[in-house]
C-alpha cells in the first residue's frame, strides 16, 4: 500500500549501486541476508558507504546507505524517504506458450525487465513441451524466482504476477486481446484499450492453431499487432510484441 505523501518515482532512476526486494515494510534499519546477501556482498561486493534502494515488491521502495557488512550480510540506514513506484498503463499482461527446456524462464526475465504487469504461461494445442500435473508448482516456483531476480537486476520495486498455466480458451476474459499477425496493425495505430488494458497472446512453436485464434479473435474488442514480417521463435514472439506495446505505455499523469 502506498504511504500518504509518498513521492512518486522509479526505482530505477535513483543514484545506486544495486536494488534489492525485502519482505514489506521499509523501516529505518534493514538487514540483508541469506542469498540476496551472499550475491551483493560476496558477489557485487559491495561496501560501507554505498548506496542501495530496496523495494517490497509491490511498488514501495526507499533508498539505503550500507552501514555495515558481514560474510553474506548487509546492515542498511535509510538514505532517503519512501517512494512510490507508479504502474504504467495502459495495463499490459503476455500470455506465451510453454516451451523447451529454459525458454519459458528466458521469456520470464525478459518479460519482467519490460515492465510486464502479469504474465501466463499457455497450454496451447501445438505446444511441444508439456507440463505434467505434479511439475506445475515446481515450474511455477522456478519462474517466479527468475521474475523476481529479473525484478531486482532491472530495479523494479514490483515484481509480476506469474499465474498458472491454462489453456487459450480458459484465458480469464479481461483485457483487450493482443495477437500476434505479419498483417495486423502497427502498434501506433492500435485503439487504446479498455480499463483492464491489453492481453497479448503468443502460441507456442507454430502458433496458435486455427480454432485457438479465431476463438481469442472472436472476443471483444480484440486486435491484431505485426511486429515484423518473419516467423518468429515463441520466446522472441512474446517479447517482441511485449516491447511493442511497451513503447505505448507511460506512468498516469498525477492528479
Amino acid at each position: 500500500m502506498r504511504a500518504p505523501g509518498a513521492p512518486r518515482a522509479f526505482a530505477a532512476s535513483a543514484d545506486a549501486a544495486a536494488h534489492v526486494l525485502v519482505a514489506p515494510g521499509l523501516a529505518e534499519t534493514l538487514t540483508v541476508e541469506g542469498p540476496d546477501g551472499h550475491h551483493l556482498e560476496r558477489v557485487r561486493r559491495l561496501r560501507v558507504g554505498e548506496r542501495v534502494t530496496a523495494a517490497d515488491g509491490a511498488g514501495a521502495w526507499r533508498p539505503y546507505r550500507i552501514v555495515a557488512t558481514a560474510r553474506g550480510r548487509l546492515d542498511l540506514a535509510a538514505d532517503g524517504v519512501e517512494c512510490h513506484e507508479p504502474r504504467l498503463t495502459p495495463g499490459l499482461g503476455v500470455a506465451f506458450g510453454i516451451g523447451k527446456g529454459t525458454k519459458p524462464e528466458q521469456v520470464v526475465a525478459g518479460l519482467t525487465e519490460l515492465g510486464v504487469d502479469r504474465i501466463v504461461p499457455l497450454a496451447s494445442a501445438r505446444s511441444v513441451a508439456r507440463w505434467e500435473p505434479d511439475r506445475v508448482d515446481a515450474a511455477l516456483v522456478r519462474l517466479r524466482r527468475v521474475a523476481r531476480e529479473a525484478a531486482m537486476q532491472s530495479r523494479r520495486a514490483r515484481v509480476p504476477e506469474v499465474a498458472a498455466p491454462v489453456a487459450p480458451a480458459d484465458l480469464a476474459p479481461t483485457g483487450t486481446v493482443v495477437v500476434g499477425d505479419p498483417d495486423g496493425s502497427a502498434v501506433d495505430a492500435l485503439p487504446e484499450p479498455g480499463d483492464a488494458g491489453w492481453l497479448a497472446v503468443v502460441g507456442a512453436e507454430g502458433g496458435l492453431d486455427p480454432d485457438e485464434r479465431a476463438a481469442l479473435l472472436a472476443r471483444p474488442d480484440a486486435v491484431t499487432l505485426a511486429v515484423g514480417p518473419h516467423v518468429l521463435r515463441t520466446e522472441t514472439a512474446a517479447l517482441a510484441v511485449a516491447a511493442a506495446l511497451t513503447s505505448r505505455r507511460r506512468p498516469p499523469v498525477a492528479s
